[in-house]
């Protein structure tokens, strides 16, 4: 049988190269054993260091890297299993194979050097052949053991790695949360004939739901809720790509925005908004995305709302004296249809009505048992807070729905804007 020399190595199984299992150390307090055994280990290939004593053995063993122990049993002093026992404890980075050369042969003595840490036993006096056959067997062992020590410590690496990877993305994903939420600046503001409150909260770090308001003029409001298909950062990315359609801070940039003959601005009707972001996202945003959206206008002087539905959940009415309407008639996502029709609906608020738009997150909201909220549940919802105005009524919302849902961290995004429209010069105002 051809045995390796001290220069080569073995195969990991990953195809890696591990170290050779070479280094042998001999102990026997008789010289002449030690020798005939060396001489054997020798011819084979092996490096081998010999110890005439078990606390010799053991000094040696602490200081340098073995792999292979072939130990004689009954030695003065230090037994060759004090010897193993005081091996097993020692700190290695790898195992060492230990074979006790032993006379005896009762099972009982045999469960002693098993329990004291030995892997294996050969008779004396030593025949070479089967010492050679002991010695292959525990180098096997422990090029299973090693490769096995290699992988784990190439998984330990990759876990490490990938755990340093995901802090570093946790932090992005955080600081896009916030980023994201910068969206939503100013989630109350009061208007010389309405107020208006917005709630935002993605069901993970970040999401695609997008809720804002602008001025048109003087005269106006502009409302919109927006949801992008997907969840994660893809559909955060394509929200804050929309939010700078709907600026309110540069009129010339807002896509909802026409300038008109005298040099000031106008809104676009809903439906033409509709088409033209739909034609924006099919032609020249080149993604597979698409987004549902509710977009409307408020007249602030009369409560006059044209709006547009495009895939949306149908907006809410609520009535001064309680009573709910869901309006709308659904319509065609946007980015999914090229030329899609779209249609501009109208509706009047008195003072004291509401608007209210609300993401799908809302209404799908699922309890433990996986029965949604829908329609009926969520004009439960809104008589329970029908006094609840601003951001306080979102409050008690999103606490409702965390009651609902059985769970703080809902399934999908949730998003709304709610409208309380007053009439100019009203009290309070």
């Amino acid at each position: 049988m051809h045995l390796a020399t001290d220069h080569k190595t073995a195969e990991d199984g990953a195809g890696g190269k591990l170290p050779a299992v070479r280094r042998v150390l001999v102990v026997d307090d008789s010289r002449m054993q030690r020798r005939i055994v060396s001489a054997s280990l020798k011819r084979l290939g092996y490096a081998v260091i010999e110890a005439a004593s078990g606390e010799e053995a053991l000094a040696i063993a602490e200081r340098e890297p073995i792999d292979l122990i072939v130990s004689d049993w009954m030695m003065e002093g230090m037994t060759g299993l004090a010897f193993c026992r005081a091996f097993r404890e020692l700190p290695r980075e790898s195992y060492g194979y230990f074979i006790l050369l032993t006379s005896k042969s009762e099972k009982n003595e045999i469960a002693l050097g098993l329990d004291a840490g030995a892997d294996d036993f050969l008779a004396k006096p030593v025949n070479a052949d089967e010492l050679r056959a002991r010695l292959v067997a525990g180098e096997r062992i422990l090029r299973m053991e090693r490769a096995l020590t290699e992988k784990n410590r190439l998984v330990s690496a990759t876990l490490a790695e990938l755990r340093s990877l995901y802090e570093s993305l946790e932090r992005d994903l955080r600081e896009a949360q916030r980023l994201q939420q910068s969206l939503v600046r100013e989630r109350y503001r009061r208007f010389d004939g309405a107020e208006v409150a917005l709630t935002l909260r993605p069901s993970g770090h970040v999401g695609g739901d997008l809720v804002g308001y602008f001025p048109i003029g003087t005269d106006r409001l502009a409302i919109f809720s927006i949801d992008v298909s997907g969840h994660g950062v893809t559909s955060a990315l394509m929200t804050a790509r929309l939010a700078g359609l709907f600026s309110g801070d540069s009129p010339d940039r807002n896509i909802a925005l026409v300038r008109t003959g005298t040099g000031a601005f106008d809104g676009r009707a809903p439906d033409a908004l509709a088409a033209q972001l739909n034609r924006l996202l099919l032609q020249e945003m080149e993604t597979e995305q698409y987004f549902t959206f509710v977009y409307a206008d408020l007249d602030l002087a009369t409560g006059a709302v044209r709006f547009v539905q495009a895939g949306h959940p149908n907006p809410v009415v609520q009535r001064a004296d309680g009573r709910i309407e869901f309006v709308g008639r659904g319509g065609f996502p946007i980015g999914l249809i090229a030329d899609a029709p779209f249609e501009t609906l109208t509706l009047t608020l008195a003072p004291g009505d509401r608007l209210i738009l609300f993401s799908d997150g809302v209404t799908e909201c699922a309890d433990r048992n996986g029965t949604e909220l829908g329609e009926t549940g969520l004009a439960s919802l809104l008589d329970r807070s029908r006094r609840l105005r601003g951001t306080a009524f979102f409050e008690a919302l999103l606490w409702d729905l965390e009651a609902h849902a059985g769970a703080a961290d809902f399934a999908d995004d949730v998003s709304g804007v709610l409208v309380q429209f007053c009439g100019r010069g009203a009290a309070g105002n």
